[in-house]
């Protein structure tokens, strides 16, 4: 099984792969900040702590009659 597709050149499947490399190393130096900022900024925590436990099946408001 071929890495590259056929149809993809050399160049643009190996940029392809270092502008992902890129983007998952940014995202996870984005991610550390984040998670510093929460442990240093308790109310900042806790309303996330609010948000996530927040129940995303219930409807936002009641369907009228």
């Amino acid at each position: 099984m071929a890495l590259k597709p056929r149809d993809e050149s050399i160049s643009s499947f190996v940029r392809g792969l270092i502008e992902r490399e890129h983007r998952a190393r940014e995202n996870k130096a984005a991610a550390v900040i984040y998670q510093q900022f929460l442990q240093d900024n308790p109310d900042e925590r806790a309303a996330m702590e609010v948000w996530e436990s927040a129940p995303l099946v219930d409807e936002v408001e009641p369907k009228k009659p």
